[in-house]
């Protein structure tokens, strides 16, 4: 009797795929492409949720009262109203979830699972504020591939961490003291204003990880870790120490960056290069008035004996306070007699030596003696022009004249620029001034131009483990280090290639202190500190030290300690080791490293990845990751970078929750932006974002971030995009609210099913399911997070929603006896996509496929997982795969685009 139902059924499918297809043809109708659909979505319910002029508001209906959840107590499993609202409310939906996920330990990782590991390191967000979009970027992603790999078995391990960014954090609370109390950090002392940044840390510490549950990121808690705290500091003691006993670690007297504004070294990584064609004015931190670049000044040394004069040019004016010697090149007929000879400075009387020959001037001239690089060729060889580099150590430290500049002392280096150019002129030794093509070096962080000085400094050796570094990522028979996407391989070659030694020491109160004591005698002065290599002690704290000193030296001697700290990047290099416990041997140093992936953003594939490689190798034995995926960096709609002084930078909690305009003015004033800043950035406000921001939950957010990495270089962010994505979710919940429905309250599904006596639409839709896995998984597999992010919500729009549901509404729309079997037929196909769909979804859309998964009923057969986040990422299964079925769905598909362009012709003639 089966048999003959079947057969019956066979002979129907033939009429119902007219029916079908013809249903098909009337929904295709209302479809257009992805961007324009999500477009009309956002705009039909952004018409029927605003009362005001005001975004920000989703209206409750009167009748979804009663599916209003009732309140849930902190921790417990989401209590749920037994109906669902009209319309998705991201507040509402998202609420609750997070606390007990964390309470019930899904997000924790087991050193002793027999599952293979899967890790990554959390990239540490600078303890210097809150997160910004940038950081929610790294979080959407990251939380995409962890909740993949959860799903798909592994042992998964999201380790999350803060960095304590010395130079940037320094500078935050610095800016407060002087805002808040009109005092520098030199005013309070050193004690006191650590103090005071530990304060801040605890503050905007606790927002940030605030923040990161909010966003949904599914991190190891219980592994937390702060780049100064005990366990982390230590690693840090004992990474210097043993770096310095292997004789990578060394102390020399050398030329660095130095910034007049934090007082303190730079790497040359950290100093950005502006090209100057001609005469630009400038802004420089601490002067009220723009100060001149790209000027070629010409002035005279009068020259001992009335022998004339000699004609020097140099960019920089006020560094000829400090000359000690004038190089000329031996061929230069105009001047080459002139060997031996002096110079008379003409505001100390001091005599300027001649130098001609083709050497490098020995700092045996004393402080401010030129730096002088050889000639190759007589002719290219510019008679005393100097190089931004041919002086040393005219300046203080905060970049004023020092005791040498006479009666210029005192003065800032910019205004003796002028000072001393008008003192030329009054003595007659001005020759000219003239445009001159340059570059000028500006710090990063603080935007002062950068002033080359001899300094003592601690550097870390980089060309055997750059070598490492490199030949990890380009040796094609040895590949051991993937870099994604692969043009960033060129990148790496270019910087590891050209390495130089790493200056790690930094003149900052804020950070790990230098593990070095010096050895002070009772005969030395003050201003001797520190200038004997011989007497520095390396060791993990002072009593080590005391005991390698007493080994060493007799008599009476004084341990010092260095008062300089490590640069921050240098604990940061050892993370992924530091995270897990080394140099301790513990149980997550064995399970976890190396770590799996390494994802941040390309803008410090140097600074960061980089250097974890090298230490990582050098450390720890093996490289510290086996992959490196680069996202883009984010800027604003309009393609500019986000700066707080440009008011475009935004914090994701306003995207998830909404905010008014006010609301976002209001925070300007909470920042450390001064009040021209702030008036220029209300302004920009009111441009981007006129009606402030709509509330559009972590989902949509974490969604619209991950579709934005199919741009490799840089994402524009657009606001709407993600409203977009959250009217999506408004699809996706009605859907599964229209599939309850109908799927009633007593439905069991089944524990699998053969579709091959199945409607053609259900053979269809499973088939085309079968292909979203498959698409999916190898995206994900390979790092392509938008094409996987892409195929799902395509899907979900226009295979299940817009065709599929609409295929299926006949069946159910009168209580038909000829549609008894399709019934049955439709219900199972619906809980197998709906269940499949919401799974495969899941790692992009954390909360609310939660919520719609745990409203789905489940099958008696077995039991279920407790939550969608470990539960079975989905699989193909074979016998849902129809290329008939599929190809005869193409045909119609193409038939009814043909019918409606020919319709559309005959509507145009």
């Amino acid at each position: 009797m089966m048999h003959n139902r079947i057969d019956a059924l066979d002979d129907d499918m033939i009429k119902k795929k007219k029916k079908e297809a013809k249903a098909k043809e009337k929904e295709l109708k209302k479809q257009k492409a992805l961007g324009k659909a999500i477009k009309q979505d956002q705009q039909a319910c952004s018409s029927t949720s605003k009362t005001s002029k005001k975004k920000n508001l989703r209206l409750w209906d009167e009748e979804d009262e009663n599916a209003k959840d009732p309140e849930t107590p902190s921790g417990e499993k989401k209590r749920m109203a037994s109906q669902m609202t009209k319309m998705y409310h991201p507040s509402a939906v998202e609420k609750s979830w997070y606390e007990w996920w964390e309470k019930m330990g899904f997000f924790l990782a087991d050193a002793n699972s027999s599952k293979p590991p899967f890790v990554i390191v959390l990239p540490p967000p600078n303890v210097t504020g809150t997160l910004h979009i940038g950081h929610a970027l790294t979080a959407a992603i990251e939380d995409t591939i962890i909740r993949w790999r959860r799903m798909s078995g592994y042992n998964t391990m999201w380790v999350p961490g803060m960095d304590h960014a010395g130079i940037a954090t320094q500078v935050v609370v610095e800016k407060k003291l002087m805002r808040e109390k009109q005092l520098t950090r030199h005013d309070i002392g050193r004690e006191e204003f650590v103090a005071k940044v530990w304060e801040w840390k605890e503050k905007h510490g606790s927002t940030i990880l605030h923040q990161l549950r909010r966003l949904g990121a599914s991190l190891d808690w219980s592994r937390e870790c702060f780049t100064m705290d005990e366990k982390r500091s230590n690693a840090v003691t004992e990474a210097f120490v043993r770096l310095h006993k292997q004789g990578l670690l060394y102390r020399d007297n050398r030329i660095v960056n130095w910034d007049c504004v934090l007082r303190t070294a730079i790497s040359d990584i950290e100093v950005d290069y502006i090209d100057i064609e001609e005469r630009t004015l400038l802004r420089v931190p601490g002067y009220a008035n723009p100060i001149e670049f790209g000027v070629l000044t010409s002035f005279a040394y009068p020259l001992e004996e009335d022998l004339g004069e000699i004609v020097v040019a140099t960019t920089r004016v006020e560094t000829m306070l400090g000359d000690t010697a004038i190089a000329v090149h031996p061929n230069d007929k105009r001047y080459g007699h002139l060997h031996g000879k002096h110079a008379i400075h003409p505001f100390n009387g001091r005599k300027i030596c001649i130098v001609c020959d083709e050497i490098l001037v020995d700092p045996e001239f004393g402080t401010g003696a030129v730096k002088i690089t050889p000639a190759h060729d007589p002719d290219d060889f510019n008679v005393g022009k100097r190089h931004d580099l041919e002086f040393i150590n005219i300046f203080t430290d905060d970049g004023k004249i020092n005791q040498e500049g006479g009666e210029f002392a005192g003065m800032p280096r910019f205004k003796a620029r002028e000072a001393v150019t008008e003192a030329l002129k009054k003595k007659g030794l001005f020759k000219e001034a003239k445009n001159n093509e340059m570059r000028l070096g500006i710090c990063s962080r603080s935007q002062d131009v950068v002033e080359p000085m001899i300094k003592p400094q601690w550097y870390l050796k980089c060309s055997g483990m750059g070598k490492q570094a490199l030949d990890a990522a380009v040796d094609d028979e040895n590949r051991k280090l993937e870099i994604i996407p692969r043009q960033y391989t060129a990148e790496w070659k270019r910087w590891l290639e050209n390495i130089r030694d790493w200056c790690i020491s930094r003149q900052l109160w804020w950070g790990h202190r230098v593990p070095a004591w010096y050895l002070v005698n009772e005969s030395d002065k003050p201003e001797d500190f520190g200038v004997h290599d011989a007497r520095w002690v390396v060791a993990r704290n002072e009593e080590e030290a005391q005991a390698q000193a007493s080994d060493t030296y007799e008599g009476k001697f004084q341990l010092i300690q260095d008062p300089d700290v490590l640069d921050t990047w240098f604990s940061s290099g050892i993370f992924p080791l530091s995270v897990l416990g080394w140099p301790d041997e513990t149980e997550d140093l064995k399970a976890f490293y190396p770590t799996s992936v390494l994802e941040t953003g390309h803008d410090i594939l140097f600074f960061w990845v980089a250097r974890m490689l090298m230490l990582g190798m050098t450390l720890g034995d093996n490289l510290p990751f086996t992959k490196v995926y680069l996202h883009p960096m984010i800027r604003d709609a309009h393609g500019r970078k986000m700066s707080k002084s440009l008011g475009n930078v935004i914090d994701p909690l306003d995207v998830i929750n909404g905010i008014t305009l006010e609301g976002l003015q209001e925070k300007l004033l909470e920042g450390n932006l001064d009040t021209k800043e702030v008036a220029f950035s209300e302004q920009g406000l009111k441009k981007d974002f006129p009606e402030g921001i709509e509330e559009c939950g972590a989902d949509a957010l974490h969604f619209a971030l991950v579709s934005y990495t199919a741009q490799h270089d840089k994402i524009n962010l657009d606001i709407q995009r993600v409203e977009g994505y959250s009217y999506w979710c408004n699809k996706l919940w009605n859907a599964v609210r229209f599939a309850l429905s109908i799927l009633g309250d007593d439905y069991i599904p089944p524990s699998s099913i053969n579709p091959n006596v199945f409607p053609f639409s259900c053979q269809w839709i499973l088939s085309v399911l079968n292909k979203v896995i498959s698409k999916t998984i190898l995206s994900l597999e390979s790092y392509e997070l938008s094409v996987a992010a892409s195929a799902v919500h395509a899907w979900w729009q226009y295979q299940l929603c817009d065709v599929f549901i609409e295929a299926i509404k006949p069946y159910f729309s009168r209580n038909d006896p000829k549609f008894c079997f399709e019934r049955g037929f439709a219900r199972d196909t619906l809980w197998f996509c709906i269940d499949n769909g919401l799974r495969l979804l899941h790692p992009f859309m954390p909360f609310v496929t939660e919520e719609l998964w745990q409203r789905l009923p489940s099958s008696g057969d077995h039991k279920r997982a407790t939550s969608i986040m470990i539960s079975e990422y989905p699989s193909i299964v074979e016998c849902w795969t129809n290329e008939r079925v599929e190809s005869e769905m193409n045909l119609i598909e193409s038939i009814v685009k043909s019918l409606r362009s020919l319709a559309k012709e005959n509507r145009e003639r």
